[in-house]
């Protein structure tokens, strides 16, 4: 009850707060390339109920829905203030609607894409499918896309295993440390 109390507070404070500067991102989206400023991805969330998540879109339109990994030559899809916006991790703020409305929590196990079967099965098999994803987890703190699915899953389940505020606290800290460095994008 405490995580979704303080997930909401921090969604409603941080899209109050933030919305100049959500509203200013979407407009440079916009400007940059052509197509909308978000792209709705679709996402895996708790008991593998398929939702909408919300980033700002960092990638031409054009691009084929499958996860950044698996495209041939990633960097020619990503759009030049793409680039920004993923190696800062701004391109994850309108999560925080997804946050509100319950579809995520602030700390969890990475949303994977709807197609991404392998984690898929993976986090089902060791009962992560059962969490809320989160904006950010523990898996992204300690390599984001520099690891192999089944490191995630392991990561996942760790912190599956040592849920509590303090533990979610502290990921939120490393993961404001990553967002700084840009510690673990590829793309």
């Amino acid at each position: 009850m405490l995580k979704r109390a303080f997930d909401i507070a921090v969604a409603i404070t941080g899209l109050l707060l933030g919305w100049p500067v959500l509203l200013a991102l979407a407009l440079a989206v916009r400007l940059d390339s052509p197509g909308p400023a978000l792209h709705w991805s679709r996402r895996v969330g708790r008991g593998n109920r398929l939702f909408r998540m919300p980033k700002f879109r960092s990638m031409r339109t054009d691009t084929p829905d499958v996860a950044t990994h698996l495209l041939e030559d990633p960097v020619r899809w990503v759009t030049p203030l793409g680039r920004f916006l993923r190696r800062s991790s701004l391109d994850e703020l309108p999560q925080l609607w997804s946050v509100l409305v319950g579809d995520m929590s602030l700390v969890g196990p990475r949303p994977a894409l709807f197609n991404q079967d392998d984690l898929i099965a993976l986090r089902t098999e060791v009962g992560v499918d059962r969490l809320r994803p989160g904006v950010t987890g523990w898996a992204q703190v300690n390599g984001r896309d520099d690891l192999p699915i089944p490191e995630k899953v392991r990561l996942d389940r760790e912190y599956m295993e040592r849920m509590s505020f303090g533990f979610d606290l502290r990921v939120i800290l490393a993961t404001a440390a990553a967002a700084i460095s840009a510690r673990g994008v590829s793309h």
